[in-house]
C-alpha cells in the first residue's frame, strides 16, 4: 500500500480536510511536489502552507508510522530540506508520532476506503486487461491522449536501444539501420539470430565490395555458416571460393547460428531473407536516402521493394531449383518492417539530429498503416477499445507490457480514471 500512499499524496486524494500536523498545526497543500524515484526524499520542491507560513522544500512519505528509516536521521532530513513527513493512518500511529519531539512537522494521512477497495480489485483481478469492466468510465479524448503518449513512449524505448548501439560500437547510422532491419527480417521467430548475425558483419570491409552483389552474398552466406557443407551446385561452389578469398583478406570468422530452415515457410527461408538483405545492402545508401527523404507512406513502401540476385528467383535453398518466382515482400511484411524497423530508426535518427519534423513523421507513419493483429490487440478489442492503425496497436503493446503486466495501474491514466471516479 506504500505506492498507494504516494499516489494519494501526489494527486491530493485526501479524506481528511482540513489537514493538520500531529501538533495540530494547519496544513494546506499548494503543490505536492515532483515524485523522486532515486535515493532521498519521496517528493521534491513541494509548496505547503503550515500554520499560515509558506514552506518550499521536500516531502518524505512513509508507508508505516514507526519513524524514519534508520539511514535517514533528523539531521540528514534537514539537510535534504524536508519540510514535512507524511505517514499512513494506522492504529496507534497518532499517539506514537505525537510523543516525538522533532524539528520536522509530521502529518498522518488517511487513505480513502473506496480508493483502497477500487485499487485492490483492480490489482488483484485475474482477467486481462484488469480495467476492462471499467473502461466505459474513460472518455474517448482521455484515451486518445493516453495512446498518443504511449506510442511515443514505445518509440523512446526503441530509440534508447538504437542510440546505445550507436554509442557503444563503432557503427555508422547506416549500419544501425541495417542491424534493425535484419533483426526484423526474422519476423519474431529468429529475430535474435538475424540480429547477432548482422552485428558480426565487417561493415567497413563490405563497403569496399558493396558494388558487387555476388561478393556481398558471399560474405553474408559465409558468415551465416550456410557455405560450410559440400557444394550443392555451381553457384554455391562459386560463393564458397569467393568467401574463402574474402575471409582471408579480412580475417573473417564463422559462427554457428540456429537457422533451422525446416521450420520456415519457403518464402521465409533464411537463404531467401539473406539474399534479399544482400541485395538491399548493395544499394542501401540509395534506399536509406529514399527512406529519410520520404514524406508519404507510399514512398516508404516503394523503398522496401526488396529484390534478389537471379539465382534466388528459382531457389529457396542451395541446389534445389523451383519454378521461377520473384522473392518480394508482402504488404503485411512491409508493414511489420515499418512498425519495428523504419519508424523506430527514423525516430532515433531524427532525435540524434534534433529534427522535430522527422520525429513527427516517424510517428505519423504508424498512423497510416493497418494495426497489428496479436493477442494484445485482440484482448483490448474484446474490451471494446478501438484499434484503428499501427499507432494504436503499438500503444496497446506498450500499455500491456509496461503497465498491465507489471500491475502499474497507479502509473496509468486509465487506472487514474477508474480509481478516482
Amino acid at each position: 500500500m506504500e505506492e498507494l500512499l504516494y499516489y494519494v499524496w501526489q494527486y491530493k486524494l485526501f479524506t481528511s480536510s482540513p489537514l493538520e500536523t500531529t501538533n495540530h498545526l494547519p496544513v494546506e497543500v499548494i503543490d505536492s511536489g515532483l515524485r523522486n524515484y532515486s535515493v532521498g526524499p519521496t517528493f521534491l520542491n513541494a509548496k505547503l502552507i503550515i500554520d499560515h507560513t509558506l514552506w518550499v522544500g521536500n516531502i518524505l512519505v512513509h508507508g508505516h508510522h514507526s519513524g524514519a528509516p534508520a539511514d535517514l536521521s533528523t539531521k540528514s532530513l534537514l539537510q535534504d530540506s524536508v519540510i514535512l513527513e507524511v505517514y499512513a493512518q494506522v492504529e496507534s500511529a497518532k499517539s506514537d508520532l505525537c510523543a516525538t519531539d522533532d524539528a520536522i512537522p509530521k502529518l498522518i494521512l488517511s487513505l480513502p476506503p473506496e480508493l483502497i477497495d477500487r485499487y485492490v480489485r483492480l490489482r488483484d483481478t485475474r482477467y486481462q486487461p484488469h480495467c476492462s469492466k471499467s473502461l466505459l468510465l474513460v472518455d474517448k479524448l482521455r484515451l486518445h491522449l493516453w495512446f498518443e503518449a504511449l506510442r511515443v513512449e514505445r518509440l523512446e524505448t526503441k530509440q534508447t536501444r538504437l542510440q546505445e548501439l550507436f554509442e557503444s560500437q563503432n557503427y555508422l547510422w547506416e549500419d544501425i539501420f541495417f542491424i534493425a532491419l535484419a533483426r526484423n527480417f526474422g519476423f519474431g521467430i529468429r529475430g535474435d539470430v538475424f540480429e547477432r548475425w548482422a552485428k558480426s558483419l565487417p561493415y567497413r570491409a563490405l563497403d569496399k565490395h558493396k558494388d558487387s552483389l555476388f561478393q556481398v552474398e558471399a560474405i553474408f552466406f559465409g558468415l551465416a555458416g550456410l557455405l560450410q557443407t559440400d557444394p550443392s551446385d555451381r553457384y554455391m561452389r562459386e560463393l564458397q571460393d569467393e568467401f574463402a578469398f574474402l575471409s582471408v583478406k579480412f580475417n573473417l570468422n564463422v559462427a554457428d547460428y540456429p537457422w533451422i530452415a525446416r521450420q520456415f515457410k519457403p518464402g521465409n527461408y533464411p537463404h531467401v531473407r539473406l539474399a534479399q538483405l544482400a541485395w538491399f545492402y548493395s544499394c542501401q545508401r540509395t534506399q536509406l536516402s529514399n527512406l529519410l527523404d520520404s514524406t508519404r507512406i507510399d514512398d516508404v513502401y516503394k523503398a522496401l521493394d526488396f529484390k534478389t540476385s537471379p539465382y534466388w528467383q528459382t531457389h529457396v535453398i542451395f541446389g534445389k531449383e523451383i519454378a521461377s518466382r520473384d522473392k518480394v515482400l508482402t504488404r503485411q511484411a512491409k508493414d511489420l518492417l515499418i512498425i519495428n524497423s523504419v519508424s523506430p530508426f527514423l525516430y532515433a535518427y531524427a532525435k540524434h539530429q534534433n529534427s522535430q519534423p522527422k520525429m513527427e513523421l516517424a510517428i505519423e507513419l504508424l498512423n497510416q498503416i493497418k494495426p497489428e493483429n496479436n493477442y494484445i490487440t485482440r484482448l483490448w478489442r474484446a474490451a471494446h477499445v478501438g484499434v484503428d492503425h499501427a499507432g494504436d496497436s503499438q500503444a496497446l503493446i506498450q500499455l500491456q507490457k509496461e503497465y498491465c503486466d507489471k500491475n502499474r495501474c497507479l502509473a496509468c491514466r486509465i487506472g487514474y480514471t477508474v480509481l478516482t471516479k
